[in-house]
């Protein structure tokens, strides 16, 4: 895999212009602290509030919601060891979550996150926001492997919102 950029040098491009999608960017930039820093979420979540989250951090001028990125990184710290299960699952056998580079693994981690535990965002809506967040730090190829890995994830947990679309119906993963 391609080396990632900084997550703090993140380009934010048109599909990064809503408060939401701000906030699952912020969500995985601070899950990447936290991964190197072993900070708690308590921690990283008042650190941005305090300093990243604001209007006045945005070039376009609009903040993220800071309910929703609180949501994402205390989520997916709480429920660790669960989301890496899940994306196992999920996973060619030749892959290992710990063996993933760790940008991709935390976006991965906030992707199962939504899709498992915020059912009012319809899956492809997830699926396409964390492609957007990874395409803030990747290549087409990784991104290509974050798309691959929600929507296999999505069609076991949410199989009745994707029968329609290709790739038929996966069974949930047990």
């Amino acid at each position: 895999m391609t080396t990632s950029r900084p997550p703090e040098s993140a380009a934010r491009g048109p599909a990064m212009a809503s408060a939401r999608s701000r906030s699952r960017l912020a969500a995985v930039q601070a899950l990447y602290q936290m991964a190197l820093t072993s900070s708690s979420a308590e921690a990283v979540v008042r650190e941005f509030a305090r300093h990243r989250l604001g209007p006045q951090n945005e070039p376009e001028g609009g903040g993220a919601d800071p309910k929703l990125f609180a949501e994402l990184v205390q989520g997916v710290e709480a429920a660790g060891g669960e989301l890496d299960d899940m994306i196992a699952a999920v996973l060619a056998d030749d892959h290992d979550v710990e063996r993933l580079e760790t940008v991709l693994k935390v976006v991965l981690r906030a992707g199962a996150y939504e899709l498992s535990h915020r059912l009012d965002v319809p899956a492809p809506v997830t699926i396409k926001e964390y492609v957007d967040v990874a395409e803030a730090f990747y290549d087409k190829r990784e991104t290509k492997f974050v798309n691959a890995v929600l929507d296999q994830l999505a069609r076991a947990l949410r199989p009745e919102e994707l029968e329609d679309r290709p790739g038929g119906r996966t069974p949930i993963a047990g």
